[in-house]
């Protein structure tokens, strides 16, 4: 190329677009991953430098690249990253880069300081005169500065006292000289020296050595850690973290909620002497600005994140660990579709780094893993010390129910009383927020129902609305019936947390009872208030939903009881009885875990299911494998693929005409099958009518090649969308 022509280069916008575009280097200084500025139609929109340009657009229509952006590149890895996300996902590439780069406002340099340094020229006999006298102050200033080295003025002013007069005056007198300095926060450094919490037992120091050599073989692997809970799972994954920090990498551990992280970063920071970074949708700008240039920079050494951290462009990774990695939550359903443990295995293997998957009950698939070979694994089969795993009694509930309008069976009722009488705490625990799932009229029949989705609106009594938790739409619970217009017509159907807040109420008087849900611990400053007031024995009874199920050590917690055990297992869902099971385990393990011994109650109208036997006997080998059998049998996940596709539209002749031209042009082959189009569980959501296919293929078929093939020659209305997802978890 000579000298004077121009250079090409591809630039990936952060849209969701299908592929890179095609501009000019004017300056021919662009490299790989750099983040860029560039025109695309009407506007000026940020980018990434992915490769040279492939040379198919004509030299006069090409456009040049406005500007390279004052940010950190994409590393090589994210690059990769992303080109592997995209291709598994069918997402586009621009979509996925977004997630790595964020846009403009979280790359956006920090804004400049005031700051000054010494001008040695003129500080010399000759050149004090009367402005340029050097007085106590001053030499104090000259001599916090004498490296030469800027400081910021605040800086200086903690250092020596003086104001920003006698700054300015300095300057006047040519002594100093003020210049603008880029602000970089400061961010205190683990310590991986500081002596551990806890004093492991023999399974705790098998486990830690087995992690430490796979961080120091430096390559790619995975190890799952199971153990039941009160193991002292954490403990152990702290030790790899440590010898990551040793080598001056970075470590990403990933949460399933950020909410319930606050006892976890309490334990970080014992045993490391800071807490991490940590990473959320909840940040505001200011501090998400702050931590992506943190971590881009390699300023970050250790970071706490929800699945989104996984695409954060990591200047020198070395460990990824994901805790509870069973957990539905790091199933991604909006945007582009994702798993976030199977995407972090995928980084780390991209990275050449290890991952570590921990669990009190691992995923089929992770268990499958581990079978197969493709997973190590390490066990802590006890609780640590005195502690061992609760009783766990099944309450009959056609045998032995509460009264009508009542959900506590008695035999719950007196053990929450003895806790009580004994000092102790209870969990009740129902996984349904608000204070019923469903309002009717008893004199016409009318149902709250949702007007933007096919699903009924959830009564919240304290804030005297109906909900719809799909779309997030409320309106005023009405005073009479919105149909026949009847007064104190309108009851509640079946229980909420509101609702057995009310009758623990008339059960337990005078007992400290409070709700713990996503409506009253919206992040994390609520949930580190709710859980100090547990551990300072503030609280009796808590009633709880998901987000008090898992993480949380409650020393004085003996009783449990689970209001309904049943939720979640019907609804054609694979994953519902394995995804119930997960949760109640997890609920159970919440009780006994000091020296006090624990019990569990499950209300359930289906105790002999395999569900409930496994939970009664503590038996998760042998539900795992009836799960297992059961899946194998049916060709399911992980044992085959499946792929859903949703076609939706605000206007429901279009969802049923572009579903009718797919199913026409649907692929046909010996080990794949498309079902479909049938109207989606939830048949309309947020305005939107839905269709949906799904695909159900052999393990060796290349579902993604598949289904590209499938939707490329198709042309669908602009007013059709089409939703694809790879390894569904919901099925809504």
């Amino acid at each position: 190329m000579p000298a004077d022509t121009p250079r090409r280069v591809s630039v990936q916008p952060l849209l969701p677009l299908p592929g890179p575009y095609e501009y000019r280097d004017d300056g021919n200084t662009l490299e790989v991953g750099e983040i860029v500025e560039i025109p695309l139609g009407p506007r000026q929109v940020v980018g990434v430098v992915v490769g040279e340009g492939p040379g198919v657009v004509a030299a006069h229509q090409l456009k040049p690249v406005l500007r390279r952006l004052d940010a950190p590149s994409v590393p090589a890895v994210s690059r990769a990253f992303v080109d592997w996300v995209a291709a598994y996902t069918l997402s586009s590439p621009g979509a996925v880069m977004k997630m790595v780069v964020g846009g403009r406002d979280t790359i956006r340099p920090p804004a400049p300081v005031p700051a000054f340094r010494i001008r040695r020229a003129s500080i010399g006999p000759a050149s004090v005169g009367p402005a340029a006298k050097l007085t106590a102050l001053r030499s104090r200033v000259l001599a916090c500065l004498e490296d030469g080295e800027a400081r910021a003025a605040a800086d200086i002013s903690a250092a020596t006292g003086a104001s920003s007069a006698v700054l300015r005056a300095m300057v006047a007198a040519g002594l100093l000289e003020r210049i603008e300095m880029p602000v970089r926060p400061q961010i205190d450094l683990p310590d991986p020296d500081r002596a551990p919490v806890v004093a492991f037992n023999p399974a705790q120091r098998r486990a830690v050595e087995h992690l430490i050599a796979a961080v120091r073989r430096d390559r790619f692997s995975v190890t799952v850690i199971d153990g039941v809970t009160g193991s002292g799972k954490t403990d152990v994954y702290f030790e790899a973290v440590a010898e990551v920090l040793r080598a001056g990498r970075q470590v990403l551990i990933l949460v399933p909620e950020i909410a319930l992280s606050v006892p976890f970063l309490d334990r970080f920071a014992a045993r490391f002497g800071v807490r991490p970074l940590v990473w959320h949708s909840d940040l505001t700008v200011a501090r998400r600005r702050a931590v992506w240039r943190a971590v881009a920079e390699g300023g970050a050494a250790a970071l706490i994140g929800a699945r989104s951290a996984l695409f954060l462009p990591y200047a020198d990774l070395g460990l990824i660990v994901v805790d509870e990695e069973h957990e539905a939550a790091y199933k991604q359903e909006d945007g582009v579709i994702y798993q976030g443990r199977d995407m972090a295995v995928a980084r780390a293997r991209l990275g050449r780094i290890p991952a570590t998957l921990v669990s009190a009950t691992p995923s089929l698939e992770t268990v499958v893993n581990i079978r197969r070979g493709r997973y190590g694994r390490v066990a802590l089969p006890s609780r640590i010390g005195a502690s061992r795993l609760p009783d766990v009694e099944l309450l009959d509930m056609r045998a032995e129910g509460p009264d009508r309008g009542s959900w506590i069976a008695p035999r719950l009722v007196e053990a929450v009383r003895a806790a009580r009488a004994a000092g102790e705490q209870s969990l009740l625990f129902l996984n349904r927020r608000g204070y019923a799932p469903l309002t009717l009229c008893r004199t016409c029949g009318w149902r709250g129902a949702c007007d933007r989705c096919s699903a009924w609106l959830v009564e919240h009594r304290l804030t005297g609305r109906l909900q719809c938790h799909h779309c997030g739409s409320s309106r005023d619970l009405p005073d009479a019936c919105p149909d026949c217009g009847t007064r104190n017509s309108l009851v509640a159907v079946g229980p909420g947390v509101e609702q057995l807040l009310a009758e623990s109420t008339v059960l337990f008087p005078g007992a400290e009872t409070v709700i713990a849900s996503s409506d009253t611990l919206p992040g994390p400053g609520a949930a580190r208030e709710f859980v100090q007031s547990v551990l300072a024995g503030k609280i009796d009874i808590i009633i709880g939903t998901q987000v008090v199920a898992k993480g949380h050590h409650f020393p004085r917690l003996t009783t449990v009881g689970v209001i309904d055990a049943d939720l979640g297992l019907s609804g054609g869902d694979l994953r519902a009885s394995e995804r119930t099971y997960h949760m109640l385990h997890q609920v159970a393990g919440r009780a006994g875990r000091e020296d006090r011994p624990g019990r569990v109650w499950l209300q359930t109208f289906q105790p002999e299911s395999p569900v409930m036997q496994a939970l009664a006997h503590w038996d998760r080998d042998g539900f795992v494998a009836a799960e297992a059998r059961e899946r194998q049998a049916a060709d399911m996940p992980p044992f085959g693929q499946l792929a859903a596709l949703v076609v939706s539209s605000r206007n429901p002749v279009l969802a049923d005409r572009a579903a009718g031209v797919m199913a026409r042009a649907a692929p046909h082959y010996a080990d794949l099958r498309v079902l479909g189009p049938a109207p989606a569980p939830l048949a309309l959501l947020r305005d939107r009518h839905r269709r949906r296919f799904l695909v159900k293929a052999a393990r060796e078929v290349d579902v993604q090649q598949v289904v590209r093939a499938w939707l490329e020659p198709l042309r669908l209305p602009s007013a059709v969308r089409v939703s694809i997802d790879v390894d569904p978890y919901s099925f809504l």
